[in-house]
C-alpha cells in the first residue's frame, strides 16, 4: 500500500532521507542535458532507437514515490531496467504527491532530483509549469480529458474506491453504511487524511455518494465519517500492509488495486466496490522540466504508455488508460483484464472544479468531524 498517499511528512524529513541515501548532499548535475531536455516526442531524437541510445548514454533514471506493491511498480521498474540497461534510482516510496513536487523544487539542479512523477489530479493540475511537454507514441489513444494537449501530464492508470475487510474478523460488507454497525467498532481505517491524500479524499466522496451526495456535494460524506467516529467505529490509523496483516486495521477504505494487493497476502481479505457509489480516480505521469536524465525520463514515459507497460500496470488490478484501445486491438493481456473491476451503474469522476470546491469544504470541516 502506498503509504505515501496516506500521510503528510514534513519536507525537512524528506530531504534528510534523500541526503542519507546518498551519504551526503546531492551533487550538482555535472553536465548540460542538451537537446533531450526540450524534446517533445521521440521524433525530436530521430526516432525511438535514437531515444533509447540517448537514454542508455545517461545510464540512470530517478523515480520517486513508487512503492513496489503500488500498481505493480516493482515489476515495472525491474523490467525497464533490464530491458534498457538503465539503473533506476527509486527514492522515498512513502512520499505523497505534494512531497514529490517539494523534493523536485528543493533538489532542482541536483543529480538526485526526480526525473519523473506519478501524481494525483489536484497536485498535477496545480504544478503544470513544472512539467516538460512530451507526447508519447501512443498519445492519440488517450482521451482528451485525461491528458494535457502538449503532454505535460497524462493519466496512466485509474481505479475504484473500495472497502477492503478481513472476513475472519468482521461481517461481510455489502453497503457503505454497513460500516456504521456495532460489529465494526474501532475497525474502520481510511487511507489518509482527505485534506492531503487522494485516496482519503475519494473515500469521503464515496461515502458522500452513498448517502445522497455527489461530486458537487461532499458534505454527506463528512457527515458519514462524523457518525462513524461518534459510533467509535472510525480508526484514526493510516493503514499499511503491516497493520492489515497484524489485524490492527481489519477494514480499510482504499483504492481497489491496493486492497487487491492485500488479498494476495491475507486469504480472508475481501474487497467491496459499491455499484451505487462507484468513485473512480486516475493518477498522472509527468516529466520534471528540470530532469537530470531527460532522455531516460522520456523513455520511461514511452515504456509506461506502451502495450507492455500498460499490461504490467493492469496486472495489479488498476485500469490502464489505454485499456479500451488495447482490448479492441487484442493487445490487452487476458489475465490482466480479468483483474479489472466492472461497474454496473453510474461512475463518479470529479472534475478539477468539483475537487477544488470539495477540498475547501474538507479543510473547513474534516477535523471537526473526526476530531
Amino acid at each position: 500500500m502506498r503509504t505515501a498517499r496516506l500521510r503528510s511528512v514534513a519536507l525537512a524529513a524528506t530531504l534528510i532521507v534523500l541526503v542519507a541515501l546518498g551519504g551526503c548532499a546531492p551533487p550538482e548535475r555535472k553536465s548540460d542535458t542538451g537537446a533531450a531536455a526540450t524534446a517533445t516526442s521521440a521524433a525530436d531524437f530521430g526516432g525511438m532507437d535514437a531515444l533509447v541510445a540517448a537514454a542508455k548514454a545517461e545510464g540512470e533514471l530517478n523515480v520517486i514515490a513508487l512503492p513496489p506493491g503500488w500498481a505493480n511498480y516493482g515489476t515495472i521498474i525491474a523490467r525497464f531496467s533490464e530491458k534498457y540497461g538503465i539503473k533506476v534510482n527509486s527514492t522515498l516510496p512513502d512520499a505523497n504527491s505534494q512531497e514529490e513536487i517539494n523534493a523536485a523544487v528543493q533538489l532542482r539542479g541536483k543529480s538526485a532530483a526526480p526525473d519523473v512523477f506519478d501524481l494525483g489530479q489536484a497536485v498535477t493540475l496545480a504544478n503544470v509549469d513544472k512539467f516538460a511537454p512530451y507526447r508519447v507514441a501512443t498519445f492519440d489513444d488517450i482521451m482528451d480529458k485525461l491528458k494535457d494537449p502538449e503532454g505535460r501530464w497524462v493519466a496512466d492508470y485509474g481505479g475504484f474506491m473500495s472497502i477492503g475487510y478481513d472476513s475472519a474478523k468482521v461481517p461481510a460488507v455489502t453497503a457503505v453504511d454497513d460500516l456504521l454497525k456495532p460489529e465494526f467498532k474501532g475497525r474502520v481505517a481510511l487511507n489518509g487524511d482527505p485534506t492531503q491524500a487522494g485516496a482519503g479524499f475519494s473515500g469521503v466522496l464515496m461515502a458522500a455518494v452513498a448517502n445522497g451526495g455527489s461530486a458537487d456535494d461532499i458534505a454527506p460524506g463528512v457527515d458519514f465519517f462524523a457518525r462513524l467516529n461518534a459510533a467509535g467505529n472510525f480508526l484514526p490509523v493510516d493503514p499499511t500492509p503491516a497493520t492489515i496483516e497484524a489485524g490492527q486495521t481489519p477494514v480499510v477504505i482504499d483504492w481497489n488495486y491496493l486492497n487487491g494487493e492485500e488479498s494476495k497476502k491475507l486469504p480472508s481479505w475481501r474487497i467491496f466496490v459499491p455499484n451505487d457509489a462507484a468513485v473512480a480516480g486516475y493518477y498522472f505521469q509527468a516529466i520534471n522540466a528540470d530532469a537530470p536524465h531527460p532522455a531516460a525520463a522520456r523513455l520511461w514515459q514511452e515504456f509506461i504508455f506502451s502495450d507492455e507497460g500498460q499490461n504490467l500496470l493492469a496486472h495489479s488490478g488498476v485500469r490502464p488508460v489505454r485499456a479500451d484501445v488495447m482490448m479492441m486491438a487484442g493487445t490487452l493481456d487476458r489475465k490482466a483484464f480479468e483483474t479489472m473491476v466492472t461497474i454496473d451503474g453510474p461512475i463518479t469522476i470529479p472534475t478539477q472544479a468539483q475537487t477544488d470546491a470539495a477540498a475547501r469544504y474538507l479543510v473547513d470541516n474534516w477535523a471537526k468531524a473526526v476530531g
